[in-house]
């Protein structure tokens, strides 16, 4: 096995410390939202064959969506090897971090250069539509992340007609989705290209601005701005939130790598919804000097808190929906965002459930493994 990453002593010996003092291992089936105390040692959580399949993998790479930055997806991956949780399965996994560029992570993955990334469910469509061939694997949420922000006094979206949008690039599929359905006339809409401050909304550059409800809604906020902000998830709009996927090859080869990768990020997940400030102190080591703690802890929970109260009674977390798949194809077709013709059928072909189905045993995730 490759040497993990030692982090801050501190952190580390605390975050064990306080684990050991409030928890105790679980064996059996484990509850996602059950924090765990870490493994003690390589293979600690898995039988001599299933430690053996996983090891012939070699070194698995992940690489996060952008940076260290405390999202789903992202944090309890990264927690997860702290933790000894991918050890204990023997995945020897390095982490590299993301640049938030999309259509690089895919190329990567599609390339067998690393083996798992997260990408929204709409951008691995895309990427199929266009050749980069990947598996989905798992999904926290139909709720995406992207949304609007406004004045406070905008009452209703149709008032943003004339006025002046602002973006990072292009208007995301999901916000324009949102703004059709409420009756607005996108061509009388000025849409203009902005940095990453957020602060330009308030201080009257544009009159609306897309972003991440997790994100630019809290910077503000922490700064004493208000704003409004339209998720298009209330305007019947899907999206994805916390997807992973995998490269197909890979996948088809290593099946057990794939299950215990989400064995172990599950984990993860639970063991940072109950321990944020630990696990985000983590991601501030891994990133250096000037990560904000306190930001990150508000990304990370904002998210966990859209995931708790969009999961489906009874659902597996990380379960893909094939109900949600099909209508994000009808979402990228109507705004002829696909190139080729796709079928539902073909685009759930794109995504492989048993990966999740395999890890949970009634509703609670199986740990450790068989």
């Amino acid at each position: 096995m490759a040497p993990r990453t030692v982090l801050n002593s501190t952190i580390t010996t605390a975050g064990v410390a306080a684990t050991a003092a409030l928890l105790v291992a679980l064996t059996g089936c484990a509850s996602v939202g059950d924090a765990a105390e870490p493994e003690a040692s390589v293979g600690s959580a898995i039988s001599a064959e299933r430690c053996a399949e996983n090891e012939a993998a070699g070194t698995v790479t992940y690489l996060t969506g952008y940076q260290y930055q405390a999202s789903a997806s992202i944090l309890e991956v990264l927690a997860a090897e702290e933790l000894g949780y991918f050890d204990a399965l023997c995945i020897d996994l390095e982490i590299q971090p993301g640049t938030g560029d999309t259509s690089q992570n895919v190329q990567l993955v599609a390339s067998d250069q690393v083996q798992f990334t997260a990408v929204a469910q709409q951008n691995l469509i895309l990427a199929q539509d266009s050749g980069i061939d990947m598996v989905g694997i798992s999904s926290y949420s139909n709720v995406g992340l992207e949304v609007l922000m406004t004045e406070p006094d905008i009452t209703n979206l149709t008032e943003l007609d004339g006025t002046i949008l602002g973006h990072k690039g292009e208007l995301p599929a999901s916000v324009q989705a949102m703004l059709d359905n409420a009756g607005v006339d996108l061509a009388g809409i000025q849409q203009v290209v902005v940095g990453y401050d957020p602060s330009v909304l308030p201080r009257h550059q544009v009159d609306s601005l897309t972003g991440f409800i997790s994100n630019e809604p809290n910077l503000l906020k922490a700064t004493g701005d208000k704003v409004k902000v339209w998720r298009p998830y209330d305007y019947e709009v899907p999206g994805s939130l916390g997807a992973l996927a995998a490269n197909t090859g890979f996948a088809a080869e290593h099946p057990t790598v794939v299950e215990d990768f989400l064995r172990a990020t599950l984990r993860g997940f639970g063991y940072c919804e109950e321990m944020p400030e630990e696990c985000v102190g983590y991601a501030a080591e891994l990133s250096g000097e000037g990560y904000d703690l306190e930001h990150n802890v508000k990304v990370w929970n904002t998210e966990v808190g859209i995931i708790r109260k969009s999961q489906p009674k009874g659902g597996n977390l990380g379960a893909i929906d094939p109900a949600n798949v099909e209508a994000l194809v009808e979402m990228l077709d109507t705004y002829s965002l696909l190139e080729n013709e796709l079928s539902p059928e073909e685009a759930l072909g794109y995504f492989d459930t048993a990966y999740v189905d395999a890890i949970y045993a009634d509703g609670r995730l199986v740990w450790p493994a068989p």
